[in-house]
């Protein structure tokens, strides 16, 4: 009867004082000795509190189920500490149970998302040893450890030795090679995949146009378009952005928009990704106004989005529009600037002359300016002919930070010289030459 009455009020529970009263119950009536009860008080605390579920395990009179162990365990694999369950997992072992065939693929995942290559590989070993390696869900979350370690090698070694793939095989393969910088590799083995008349899913297309991405191949990416469209595949979020991204990279604009316009659904990625493309392409003020409508829509942008917006005013020219999106982001969405925000910020004011402003930015920033800031705000000094008068602190700086970049000697010892520093500009140009140092001529790819 008590039994009963405490699985009813534990499915009610929502907080942790829910909680707290029924592990009290549970030590008053001696059922924290039963085992499926035990079980089944992880489980379902594990999705309130993994903190004090992790106590009750760690408190309990009797030694816990693998089932209580494997709850904590994915728990623990999908928190923002990962880590801890493979110190669980470890615990787990030294308490003398043998770990099921459920148990191997939550420490994998966690194993691969740590990039703990040497515990993945422990546990491999002792898959192979308890006779799981031919168990098709852990060998596909094997192969995507490897692949999350960046050890592709290995991924494959694990995909060739499986008796039976699935789809997942396949796509946890060419997303391996796709993270893995191996975009040509994810393009054969998507052919082969073909070959072995395995229907591809909507994670098969994503990582197969993010290798397209990579290799700017429009021509490959046009035709997995073409794929999707005769094989009447949905655009959901996911292959919409994957498209628009592949479209874009490729400077196929128009197409881009076209794909943004027929998706139903659009998250924040998929605004984010066509705002940076129209940004990317000279269409500022075509971002700003997509921008816009996406706040309008309900969505919050977010710090990499404030950042595409604020690049792409420094680009247009918009002055002001980029000041009040700089307040709005602290104000209004309480977002603390980082440091691409400033070089956003500085770049933008020296593009416009407006050299007070973007040195108040600098000195107004928590943090110490990085190289690319000080390049920024220093060439904005030599284009537009005005010194501002701590310019010579900058200029230490800057080769400080970076003092063996010839570059940077060449563009300070510009900055002095319309100083009328002339004895510091020769001065740098000697110490540039002493080192051995050359400005790299700037260059252009044109495929």
């Amino acid at each position: 009867m008590i039994s009963r009455i405490v699985h009813v009020l534990l499915q009610r529970s929502k907080t942790i004082n829910h909680l707290l009263q029924l592990h009290s119950l549970l030590l008053k009536t001696a059922i924290d000795r039963d085992s499926n009860f035990v079980s089944l008080f992880i489980s379902s605390s594990c999705s309130i509190s993994i903190l004090f579920a992790r106590q009750v395990l760690d408190n309990l009179p009797i030694l816990p189920p693998v089932f209580a162990w494997n709850s904590l365990i994915r728990s623990f694999t999908k928190s923002s500490n990962p880590v801890e369950a493979i110190k669980l997992f470890s615990q787990m072992l030294e308490s003398g149970l043998k770990p099921d065939k459920f148990t191997y693929p939550f420490v994998l995942k966690a194993s691969g998302l740590c990039s703990m290559i040497s515990h993945g590989g422990a546990v491999h070993s002792m898959i192979l040893k308890v006779g799981f390696e031919f168990d098709r869900y852990i060998g596909n979350t094997l192969l995507r450890m490897y692949a999350a370690c960046g050890q592709i090698g290995f991924a494959r070694q694990v995909f060739d030795e499986m008796l039976v793939r699935d789809v997942v095989s396949w796509s946890s393969l060419i997303a391996g090679y796709d993270a893995c910088n191996c975009p040509r590799n994810a393009v054969k083995m998507f052919q082969q995949m073909k070959l072995a008349n395995v229907k591809p899913n909507s994670v098969t297309f994503v990582s197969l146009l993010s290798a397209c991405t990579r290799l700017l191949d429009l021509i490959k990416g046009k035709s997995i378009h073409s794929y999707l469209v005769v094989n009447s595949t949905e655009l959901d979020v996911a292959i919409g952005t994957a498209l628009l991204l592949m479209y874009s990279k490729c400077g196929q604009i128009e197409e881009a928009i076209k794909i943004f316009n027929l998706m139903s659904e659009k998250n924040l990625q998929a605004w984010t990704v066509m705002i940076s493309a129209l940004a990317d392409n000279g269409r500022g003020y075509v971002a700003i106004s997509l921008f816009i409508q996406m706040q309008q829509s309900g969505l919050k942008p977010d710090s990499k989005l404030f950042s595409v917006i604020l690049s792409a005013c420094s680009h247009t020219g918009l002055v002001d529009e980029a000041r009040r999106f700089f307040y709005q982001m602290q104000r209004f969405f309480c977002i603390k600037p980082t440091m691409e925000h400033y070089g956003c910020m500085v770049d933008l004011f020296g593009r416009a002359g407006l050299m007070e402003e973007a040195y108040g930015i600098i000195r107004d920033m928590p943090m110490e300016p990085n190289a690319v800031i000080l390049r920024s705000f220093l060439g904005a000094c030599r284009n537009h002919g005005q010194v501002i008068r701590i310019d010579d602190n900058l200029r230490r700086f800057l080769l400080k930070l970076e003092p063996e970049f010839g570059s940077n000697y060449v563009l300070a010892a510009s900055v002095s010289s319309l100083s009328g520093s002339w004895n510091d500009a020769a001065q740098l140009r000697d110490a540039m030459k002493q080192k051995g140092l050359k400005k790299v001529p700037g260059c252009s790819w044109i495929e």
